[in-house]
């Protein structure tokens, strides 16, 4: 069974980009912000509680914002401004045809995402692609942020799977090194990264892209 991240591994969030800079905000914060939604939502899971991401990434918005020169407006229409862009994504091009194929391979999918099922489900509706996929998790299920384990125990156990039937498919290195601690494989989209870090633990398959991933696990 293959068990998809979605944030940046189908989804593309370059757009969000432009969201940015329509709130006043240099197109380049959008990295920035991202990586801070992901280190609270993080820090959170360590210390043993949970917030939605949604939450987590308003508060980035209102974090980040003030710190930009001359910034004015309306703090709280800015953040929704950001966070209603999630909803409007695309996947990336080679998404439609390396899930068809992979698909076509006879392997079960699921998705699992720090985010949303329901933004899941409506980017997939949108791409055309909901019928490949048994179903769409989020960590409000085990109200733990990946790369917990138990994170990635609740997918499996919903899928009605040991953990060494299960690969994760995600494009950041460390959600296949939490994946990987948890008994599962990994298969890390590069997506142009040309660097996995050493201090992680090695994804069994690697592939550019999921056009190339189809024969990699073939």
């Amino acid at each position: 069974m293959l068990v998809f991240d979605v944030n940046e591994t189908l989804s593309d969030m370059s757009p969000l980009e432009n969201r940015f800079e329509e709130i006043g905000a240099p197109p380049h914060m959008f990295r920035l912000w991202f990586a801070s939604v992901l280190r609270d939502g993080f820090a959170l899971t360590a210390a043993g509680t949970f917030e939605e991401f949604s939450a987590v990434a308003r508060e980035g918005v209102r974090a980040l914002l003030p710190s930009v020169p001359g910034w004015s407006g309306d703090i709280e229409e800015a953040a929704g401004h950001v966070l209603e862009g999630f909803s409007l994504l695309e996947v990336h091009p080679d998404v439609p045809q390396g899930v068809r194929a992979l698909r076509g391979m006879g392997l079960r999918m699921v998705t699992m995402t720090n985010g949303s099922s329901q933004l899941t489900e409506r980017l997939l509706s949108r791409a055309g692609l909901m019928e490949c996929f048994e179903t769409h998790l989020d960590v409000s299920g085990p109200r733990r942020w990946k790369p917990a384990p138990a994170a990635y125990q609740y997918v499996v156990e919903q899928a009605g799977v040991r953990p060494d039937e299960a690969v994760l498919v995600a494009v950041h290195p460390w959600d296949i090194d939490g994946a990987q601690r948890a008994g599962l494989d990994g298969a890390w989209l590069r997506r142009g990264a040309a660097h996995y870090p050493r201090t992680m633990l090695p994804p069994t398959y690697t592939a550019e892209d999921l056009r190339e991933l189809a024969p990699a696990l073939a």
